[in-house]
């Protein structure tokens, strides 16, 4: 699919720049012009261009020496330069100091525009291949027994069509993985790949991280700024967390399913996107609809396909695969000696409730692995770093009351269990529970949990 881009166009003769933005414009790009290098640098440094296209001979501050401010300015969009007077120096001088291409005037809109998808797919790559250092193998699907099967073949079966698709599982379970492994099998992989999770923006800028915003629509609004979907066209975007939208931007959300078309926060227009939507929730989003807190035209939008991820204690036959998978690449990452894991903390892992699901498992192998004697993981390293003792009284406390005490029970003594564990490290506790430290902090106030006591209280105790 051809990809499409938002061009800053820089050159002195205003001839060119009407031909240059009107090719771009007839092909599907969105186009800015300015007539001046400086113009053009304040541009560059307020918004996000896909591809800066520069005259190199103009009045005042030259295109080489703009190519060289934006450099220094952190601006990472790529440049071709273009002119009318090339020569090898001038093109030898300008791809060193970063031009993606040097173009020679009279340029035909057939090159033009092929130099412009070349440039966009260049960056994608180099994208992706960032992204993939980042991961390091963190995004390998790694399973064993029946309860995965069944949700690989799902997977599969639907991952090649459009079909909008629902992920449902527990915080931890792995949502925004099967996510990406959806748009990897799909027509879309070469797309790009757009995650959000609606809990953790602010209900105040969620609208302009989905959709948008043009210079000056709000107070610190510099410049023109592409939303998710823009940024996901022709790929897919994940929304994670759904159930956790705000009820006003539902009926955004509805409309852009229905329209195939989103507006900037201060637009005037609609912008035209080709986005595949896969979304996720941790919450039942049936009885969110009851209670009138979701949508049920949206509800029906998004839910063509579920898809629901067993939590970790429903599958205890992956675990062995699990903490071999994690331990390899924990090693990797940090250089270390393979640490076995004895057949007996394998069975202590197995035997365990993971509240956090494969997050907390993940986190647990690597500090097993930092406590590990001998050269291994045993029985004895497993229930050292186990929760164990606050079991039983996490059982008795969810043992009487409504189905919904009970699980508030259980909550809050899984918290004050984590928190007392980490030494009141929120980051930490928040990281092993599988929850973002926002959230935390709120699901502590939630429980009617003091903070401030607590940590008043442990530092006493030091």
């Amino acid at each position: 699919m051809p990809l499409k881009a938002h061009v800053l166009i820089v050159d002195d003769e205003a001839n060119t720049l009407a031909s240059l933005a009107r090719a771009f414009r007839l092909s599907g790009h969105e186009a800015t012009v300015s007539d001046n290098a400086a113009k053009a640098l304040e541009l560059a440094t307020g918004q996000n261009f896909d591809l800066i296209l520069s005259d190199v001979v103009m009045p005042g501050k030259d295109g080489i020496s703009l190519l060289e401010e934006l450099k220094n300015a952190g601006v990472s969009a790529p440049v071709v330069m273009m002119s009318g007077q090339a020569h090898i120096e001038m093109a030898v001088r300008a791809t060193r100091l970063g031009a993606l291409d040097f173009l020679e005037k009279p340029i035909s809109s057939d090159k033009l525009l092929l130099t412009v998808q070349n440039a966009l797919k260049l960056q994608r790559l180099e994208s992706e291949n960032r992204q993939l250092r980042q991961r390091l193998g963190g995004h390998e699907i790694v399973w064993q027994g029946e309860a995965m099967r069944r949700v690989m073949t799902q997977l599969e079966r639907v991952a090649s069509t459009e079909s909008r698709i629902c992920i449902l599982g527990e915080t931890g379970t792995g949502k925004e993985l099967i996510a990406r492994a959806i748009h990897d099998r799909s027509g879309r992989s070469s797309g790009p790949f757009i995650t959000v999770n609606c809990a953790a923006v602010p209900a105040e800028l969620i609208e302009s991280e989905l959709f948008g915003h043009e210079k000056g629509s709000f107070t610190g609004a510099s410049g023109r700024h592409a939303g998710k979907f823009e940024q996901a066209d022709q790929g897919t975007i994940f929304l994670d967390e759904i159930g956790d939208m705000p009820l006003s931007m539902q009926a955004k959300l509805l409309r852009v399913l229905e329209e195939n078309e989103v507006e900037r926060v201060g637009g005037i227009k609609p912008v035209s996107v080709n986005v595949r939507v896969v979304v996720a929730t941790h919450r039942d989003l049936e009885a969110r609809v009851r209670e009138q807190k979701f949508r049920q035209d949206l509800f029906h939008r998004i839910y063509v396909f579920p898809l629901r991820l067993p939590p970790l204690r429903e599958r205890p036959e992956d675990i062995p695969a699990l903490v071999e998978h994690f331990a390899a690449q924990i090693c990797r990452q940090n250089g270390w000696k393979p640490v076995p894991f004895s057949g007996e903390a394998l069975h202590a892992l197995q035997s365990h409730s993971w509240p956090g699901n494969v997050r907390e498992l993940r986190n647990l192998v690597e500090y097993l692995m930092l406590l590990a004697t001998d050269g291994q993981v045993d029985l004895a390293t497993v229930r050292a770093a186990l929760p164990s003792s606050g079991n039983s009284s996490m059982a008795q406390a969810a043992s009487s009351g409504t189905l919904a005490e009970r699980v508030q029970s259980f909550e809050r003594q899984t918290i004050l269990a984590e928190l007392k564990r980490s030494h009141h490290n929120m980051s930490l506790a928040a990281k092993t529970l599988g929850l973002e430290r926002s959230h935390l902090y709120r699901k502590a106030e939630q429980l009617g949990i003091d903070l401030r006591a607590l940590r008043r209280e442990q530092e006493s105790q030091e």
